[in-house]
């Protein structure tokens, strides 16, 4: 089952089974080749098989004597631990790092929180939401005058948490080629989305670039970057925002004259977007796509996830695999001459453990 091409091929992971961005991580390392042994509780089947592929598996019951005895070995013996329970809750375990750093002081030991080891909500039940909201995120997504709107889970889960907690991973690896030395990595969703927020902290001054919720040249307030309704109830995504971009959309589209000027006054904007509305309701989503596709517009169809893996662009990039009967995403980002794969998970993780020599 190991990806002998792939880039992390030999990199030896701990998955301790979580929900979020904790299995997104070990999904982008067992993609890319990693070996990864996911912990879960006896019996416990998967519950996201796209997520949680290329995975080792194995019932632990950590409560017990003999669990946290074959956990502490396996710990001797890995290159990474994933977990992403609560602060402290391994610690109570005897699996904290303190406990696995002594055993083996090479092990990376990533610990995936929402708001982070230490702080005063470090011990409160949240979600991706929750996590967002305080950090600014949140409060620009949506229309003015309308609560905030919930962008999935992707800026936190995912965008915020996962990613940065890869990232982390992958640095602390790094540097462990020179020090020989592991580390924990503190991935907390509010420090990556914090971290997210940056660009808008640079330009803070820039009127055209403001967070205020759905004012924005970014987040829906602008005409020329924002979202419309077609004939048949579909809609296309705009984002002409350089002069000669948004002078072919205009030429292609043979928009009002009057669009021609002041694209970049704010106070144009609404004005301007309720002609561009009634424009785009004359012909349908594939009428415009017809005739905007593959031009310099910036224009792309607003499409569902079954649309989306039929789309030409993506099937000509291979952007989906069809694996084991499902469809899933395919590995990213891509390597020349390593490259990742999507492979079937299997509940061998007691034979991989034994093979890295983990015995208790």
């Amino acid at each position: 089952m190991t990806n002998p091409g792939g880039p992390l091929a030999g990199l030896k992971v701990m998955e301790f089974a979580g929900i979020g961005p904790g299995p997104h991580v070990a999904m982008l390392l067992a993609d890319l080749g990693a070996e990864v042994v996911r912990i879960d509780r006896p019996g416990a089947a998967a519950s996201n098989p796209v997520v949680e592929r290329a995975r080792h598996r194995i019932g632990v019951d950590l409560k017990s004597a003999e669990g946290k005895a074959a956990m502490r070995a396996a710990a001797a013996h890995a290159d990474v631990l994933i977990e992403g329970f609560r602060p402290g809750v391994m610690e109570r375990l005897g699996l904290g790092p303190d406990e696995l750093l002594a055993l083996n002081p090479r092990l990376v030991y990533a610990r995936m929180t929402g708001w982070g080891q230490d702080g005063p909500l470090a011990q409160a039940a949240g979600h991706d939401i929750n996590y967002i909201a305080i950090t600014g995120a949140l409060a620009a997504v949506g229309r003015a005058g309308e609560t905030a709107t919930p962008p999935q889970n992707l800026v936190g889960d995912f965008g915020g948490g996962s990613m940065y907690c890869a990232f982390g991973i992958m640095a602390a690896l790094y540097e462990r080629e020179r020090s020989g030395k592991g580390q924990v990595v503190d991935a907390a969703i509010v420090d990556g989305t914090t971290s997210l927020m940056s660009f808008f902290f640079g330009v803070r001054q820039v009127p055209h670039l403001s967070t205020a919720r759905g004012q924005g040249m970014l987040s829906g307030g602008a005409h020329f970057y924002r979202c419309f309704r077609c004939a048949d109830g579909k809609e296309i995504a705009l984002g002409a925002i350089e002069p000669q971009f948004y002078a072919e959309l205009l030429a292609k589209t043979g928009a009002p004259e009057e669009l021609a000027s002041g694209q970049m006054n704010p106070a144009n904007w609404e004005a301007y977007a309720e002609k561009l509305a009634a424009m785009f309701l004359t012909r349908t989503q594939a009428e415009w796509c017809a005739l905007l596709e593959g031009s310099d517009a910036c224009f792309a169809p607003v499409l569902a996830l079954d649309e989306a893996r039929e789309h030409p662009h993506m099937k000509a990039r291979g952007a989906y695999v069809e694996h084991d009967g499902a469809w899933h995403p395919a590995p990213a980002p891509r390597f020349s001459r390593t490259p990742g794969a999507v492979r079937s998970s299997h509940d061998d993780g007691a034979d991989v453990l034994a093979r890295w020599g983990a015995q208790n």
